[in-house]
């Protein structure tokens, strides 16, 4: 194992305030001190405490708040679980409601079926009586019924068919190499999810116009064949209970006593039905975490947790803030970092765990120096015996940022699971893929499945192209592929033109770098490209494309030759594989490594949080918000922006609370080939507003630069450093002594 420096401080670098915020310590009072024997209640929180079950005050609070509207605003790891379970058990045992009165609504099925066994552990309560307790997700319960009501249409569940479906008519209409089924499904979701129609959809655009066309030839598929998917069970339910008085009347006389669970992550549609239930007696108890909403992406808003008690004026608000999984200063790092939010509900969370261990901030040079100094810090921890391999979660922004992780820990033959990967391979996605298609080629030019991914760049659809290709290569062989493009019939000038810059190119690629390679690939043709699509223009998806590639670039400059980087990506290949039919087990001695918004609900010992870089978190979407066209529409771009910015400071504090006793988190400086400073949020915590205000007064600035600085006692030399390419150089000379020379960082 190399032997390094410290790289683990406590401070994040530039921190212009020494204090590390720690979390108060909570109170320690509980239903065993506060509950007093004589009170009616009492033998039910005695049963509880008799199982180990000891409420603290503002649990006790919402368990015993049993009629009306209520909301639970319950902040990470303070036992909200606990809470629901324990006011199921209490509506059972002390308020005497039958159990088929109570209906607990969850996201998740794995959350559910917790509930139910919790549930049926409590003191007290007969197996029947657990039974008919209806603890359902959203889904599960809507599907119950529209069943009864006599829909047999089958369910649609597989999401590879549902896009197979639509690159079969994509193909038909040749837009395959355009759009991604998995968007406009993502598309489609969303204007359903909030109460929209198909109408509604736009149609300004090209683009817009053949989004709708494809949703409207999906959803009529549906309807011919019998089909509902997930979305179509509450679209039809919503309708169902509209039209139907006498079924509504009937479910909210049976379901007089309504929780949600994760309230935070409802959207328009499942808040909407969920108040036609709790009609009219609205003994509706909703769960959740203002400051975990972040599923923005998905449809759910946040401004439906914060407006729950305009909605019924008659709230009664509980705030859970005893934190029990983290440390107190995990807990107060995650305190300081989202009370810099504008839109939210005011509360602090306290820690009932002290230590010393206070979270440690790295500041590699890249992502994969990154990569390396965590792979390295893992492999003590494990040989030390401090933990073992499943202690430990890596948490990332979006699943381009795992890439160097991903190959690290393979590399290094440190068992991981990669929750992303079911979906997602880093080379494998269709804009990566045909850059290194291209490459391909240029080592293989008689590569034919590279050869039909660059067709679409050549403005041919593949169908057409292959057919021409494979007979000119039997009647007339070439040793090149794409030499057979040159006769292809009813080519204009400027396509002939296209393809012969492009044959050119293939032959000049084998004398260049990877990274060389790539920056010919994108500069000749493929960014104009990407532009000249109309799907893809001034978007946030095209944004996205870019750090695809730019991500590919700094995978490449770590080759000399284009064979090697090739090499290496099909060695990576067959990692991914097997790491994908080893499935994931929970119990397994591994490494886990997933997004942000995967972590959610989750705890583990020790955390690294990677990315957390300006342009990362928050993503550069977030940032340069307003000059995207798809963001352009919405009235409001700066109230809009605000909300992003906001989600993605959200989505930081998410990542420092899955921690619980270590907590690691890393900015590289360098990302997509520019400097990019520390986190904004985590910069936030460490600003000495004192101090700031007194240099604005005098009109003081400094700058700190990074720099390659002259380890000589003697010698004052330093040189800035202002590209990736020098900051990713592992050592460097002194041009004046010829001493070794060190990365650090100079205030000018």
């Amino acid at each position: 194992m190399k032997s390094t420096k410290t790289r683990f401080f406590k401070l994040p670098l530039g921190a212009q305030s020494h204090q590390i915020p720690f979390a108060q310590i909570a109170e320690t009072a509980t239903s065993v001190d506060i509950v007093q024997s004589i009170e009616n209640d009492a033998f039910y929180f005695r049963a509880l405490e008799e199982q180990g079950i000891q409420l603290n005050r503002a649990q006790l609070d919402a368990v015993r708040s049993t009629d009306g509207p209520l909301l639970v605003l319950a902040g990470a790891g303070t036992g909200k679980t606990s809470a629901l379970v324990s006011r199921t058990g209490y509506l059972l045992q002390v308020k005497q409601v039958a159990a088929q009165h109570i209906l607990l609504m969850t996201f998740t099925k794995k959350a559910a079926d917790e509930m139910k066994e919790r549930i049926a552990a409590l003191p007290g309560i007969r197996d029947w009586q657990a039974k008919q307790v209806e603890v359902r997700t959203y889904h599960s319960f809507f599907l119950h019924i529209l069943r009864h009501a006599g829909y047999r249409q089958e369910m649609l569940t597989s999401d590879s068919f549902k896009q197979i479906l639509l690159k079969k008519k994509m193909k038909e209409l040749g837009l395959e190499d355009e759009l991604q089924p998995e968007s406009i499904l993502s598309v489609l979701s969303l204007y359903k999810m909030s109460g929209k129609t198909m109408e509604q959809m736009p149609e300004k655009t090209q683009a817009d116009k053949e989004i709708k066309q494809l949703a409207s030839y999906y959803e009529q598929w549906k309807r011919d064949h019998q089909k509902l998917d997930f979305d179509d069970v509450l679209t039809e339910a919503y309708a169902l209970l509209q039209r139907d008085e006498r079924l509504l009347r009937t479910l909210q006389q049976r379901f007089q006593y309504v929780m949600v669970d994760e309230f935070q992550d409802s959207n328009p549609l499942q808040y909407e039905l969920i108040k036609l239930i709790a009609s009219p007696q609205n003994h509706l108890c909703v769960v959740g975490d203002d400051d975990q909403t972040i599923y923005a992406f998905q449809g759910a808003r946040n401004e439906i947790i914060l407006d729950f008690d305009k909605q019924y004026p008659q709230t009664k608000t509980v705030l859970l803030t005893t934190n029990y999984r983290s440390t107190s200063p995990i807990v107060g790092l995650g305190n300081a970092v989202i009370r810099q939010n504008k839109i939210r509900k005011e509360k602090q969370l306290q820690s009932i765990c002290k230590s010393n261990q206070v979270p440690a901030y790295l500041r590699p040079w890249s992502t994969d120096e990154e990569a390396e100094w965590i792979t390295e810090e893992i492999q003590r921890k494990v040989k030390e015996g401090n933990c073992t391999y499943k202690d430990i979660a890596i948490l990332h922004r979006t699943a381009s940022n795992s890439r160097a992780i991903f190959e690290q820990l393979a590399l290094e033959e440190i068992p991981f699971f990669d929750y992303g990967l079911g979906h997602y391979f880093f080379y494998e996605q269709s804009n990566v893929s045909v850059v290194l298609a291209y490459m391909q080629l240029a080592t293989n030019p008689l590569d034919w499945h590279a050869f039909e991914q660059i067709l679409p760049t050549m403005y041919i659809r593949r169908d057409a192209g292959m057919q021409q290709v494979h007979a000119e290569q039997i009647r007339q062989p070439k040793q090149q592929l794409i030499d057979h493009m040159l006769v292809y019939p009813g080519l204009k000038a400027y396509q002939l033109k296209s393809i012969e810059q492009k044959r050119q190119l293939l032959i000049q690629l084998p004398t260049l770098k990877p990274k060389d390679a790539i920056k010919r690939i994108r500069q000749q043709f493929y960014d104009k490209y990407i532009e000249a699509n109309d799907w893809q223009t001034v978007t946030t998806q095209k944004e996205a494309i870019k750090e695809q590639l730019d991500e590919l670039e700094t995978s490449a400059s770590r080759f000399d030759r284009l064979e090697d980087m090739l090499s290496f990506i099909k060695d990576m290949k067959k990692r991914y594989e097997q790491m994908k039919s080893a499935g994931n087990d929970s119990a397994a001695d591994v490494v886990k490594v997933m997004t942000i918004h995967k972590a959610k609900g989750l705890e583990f010992p020790i955390v690294f949080f990677i990315g957390a870089s300006e342009g990362i978190v928050p993503h550069i979407t977030a940032i340069e918000m307003k000059k995207y066209e798809d963001v352009k529409l919405k009235a409001k771009v700066q109230a809009e922006q605000l909300k992003a910015i906001e989600e993605e400071r959200r989505l930081a504090y998410v990542a420092i609370t899955r921690a619980k006793e270590e907590l690691f988190i890393s900015s590289p400086a360098f990302y997509r080939g520019k400097k990019v400073e520390v986190s904004r949020f985590i910069q936030d915590v460490f600003i000495d507003k004192e101090k700031a205000n007194t240099s604005k007064h005098h009109g003081e600035s400094a700058e700190k630069v990074y720099a390659w600085i002259c380890t000589s006692n003697s010698c004052i030399a330093w040189q800035r450093i202002i590209s990736h390419e020098e900051a990713i150089l592992p050592s460097k000379q002194c041009p004046l002594c010829s001493a070794p020379m060190e990365k650090g960082e100079k205030s000018i």
